[in-house]
C-alpha cells in the first residue's frame, strides 16, 4: 500500500456539498438572457409548436412574462419582433411605433432589473425572409447598412440598453455605432452577432419568428461551420468597429469557437447563444423520457460557461434560474 496514491481525487467529490464548494464553474441566473418573441397581431400569439414551453407574446401578455423573468433572477431579455405587415424593404423594422420599440418601452416602464436587448435584423420584417435589402435576388450588403442603423436607432430611442445586430453584414457594427453616436445615443451598447454560423440548428426559431427565407439560403452571409480562423477575423473587425460585446452562435456545437474567441479577446465580454435547435432537442428527448431535462439543460449551460462565455442566451434561462440555488 505504500505506493498507493496519497492524493485521492474522490475526496473532493464525496458529497453534494463538497462538489458544490469545489466547483470550478458556476451558473449564475444574472448571467442568463431569456429570448422573448413579441407579436403585433394577436392572432399570431400563443405556443410555438416546435419549441415546447416557448410562446409568442402580445404587448398585453408581455408584462406577465417579464414578471416571471425578473422573479427568476434572469439578467436580461432579448427581444424579437413579429410585425403585422411585411414588405421587401422590411420598413416596419425601424418605425418608432413598431412592435419592438413599444415592447422596449413597456418593459422599461415595468422594471429596471433586466438588461433589455433588441435584436437588429430584417428577416422578421421582410416578405422574402432574408436579413437585408435584396438586389437581383441577393442581399445588397451596403444598402442594408443604413437600414440596420435606422432600426438600431429606433430601438435605442425607445430605451434598449443594448442593440444586437445579427444580419452578418460587413460593416454593420460601424454603421450602427456611427448612427447611435450621431443621434446622441452613445451610451447604448452594441452586442454584435460577430460569429454567426449558417447553422441547421435555427429551424425552430424560424418557425417562431416566421422568418425562413422564401428562396435560397443565408450561407452567402453567415459563416461556414467548417471555419474557426474566420471567426477570429469576424470578431476582430467588429471590435475595431466599436462592438461592446461579442457573440458566438450557436453555442454547444461551437464550444471550441467560444474558447478561441475568449482567448483572443479576453478583455471583451463574450456572449453565447444556445439556439432554438439546441433547446428543442433537449425538450424532445425529455418529452420522450430519453433524457433528464433538468440535468441535461444544466450540464449543457455549464459546458458553455466553462468554454468561456460570460453570458448565455437560452430559451431555458427562466426555468434554469429556478433550478439553481439562490
Amino acid at each position: 500500500m505504500s505506493s498507493f496514491p496519497r492524493r485521492r481525487m474522490r475526496r473532493l467529490r464525496a458529497t453534494p456539498a463538497i462538489r458544490t464548494l469545489c466547483a470550478e464553474t458556476r451558473l449564475d441566473p444574472a448571467r442568463l438572457v431569456q429570448p422573448v418573441f413579441v407579436v403585433e397581431d394577436g392572432a399570431m400569439a400563443g405556443p410555438v409548436p416546435s419549441m415546447p414551453g416557448v410562446e409568442r407574446h402580445t404587448l398585453d401578455t408581455l408584462e406577465g412574462e417579464i414578471e416571471q423573468i425578473v422573479a427568476a433572477g434572469v439578467g436580461g431579455v432579448m427581444l424579437f419582433g413579429l410585425p403585422a405587415r411585411k414588405d421587401a424593404a422590411g420598413s416596419t423594422a425601424w418605425q418608432p411605433d413598431g412592435v419592438v420599440p413599444r415592447a422596449v418601452e413597456r418593459i422599461k416602464s415595468l422594471t429596471d432589473r433586466v438588461v433589455v436587448i433588441a435584436d437588429v435584423c430584417l428577416c422578421e420584417y421582410t416578405d422574402h425572409g432574408h436579413c437585408g435589402v435584396l438586389c437581383d435576388g441577393r442581399v445588397d450588403n451596403d444598402a442594408t447598412l443604413d437600414v440596420l442603423a435606422q432600426t438600431a436607432i429606433a430601438y435605442a430611442r425607445a430605451g434598449a440598453d443594448w442593440v444586437a445586430p445579427s444580419a452578418m453584414a460587413d460593416g454593420m457594427v460601424g454603421a450602427i455605432r456611427s448612427g447611435l453616436d450621431e443621434h446622441h445615443l452613445a451610451d447604448v451598447g452594441i452586442l454584435s452577432y460577430a460569429v454567426k454560423y449558417a447553422s441547421s440548428f435555427y429551424g425552430p426559431f424560424r418557425d417562431a419568428a416566421d422568418c425562413a427565407p422564401k428562396s435560397g439560403d443565408r450561407a452567402g452571409y453567415q459563416m461556414d461551420p467548417a471555419n474557426v480562423r474566420e471567426a477570429i477575423a469576424e470578431a476582430r473587425l467588429d471590435v475595431e468597429e466599436g462592438a461592446d460585446l461579442l457573440m458566438v452562435k450557436p453555442a454547444l456545437p461551437y464550444l471550441d469557437v467560444i474558447r478561441r474567441v475568449r482567448d483572443v479577446f479576453p478583455e471583451i465580454p463574450l456572449v453565447a447563444y444556445q439556439v432554438s435547435g439546441e433547446y428543442s432537442m433537449i425538450e424532445a428527448a425529455a418529452a420522450n423520457g430519453w433524457l433528464d431535462r433538468r440535468r441535461v439543460a444544466l450540464e449543457s449551460l455549464t459546458a458553455i460557461c466553462r468554454a468561456g462565455a460570460d453570458v448565455t442566451i437560452s430559451y431555458h434561462a427562466k426555468r434554469v434560474a429556478d433550478w439553481l440555488p439562490r
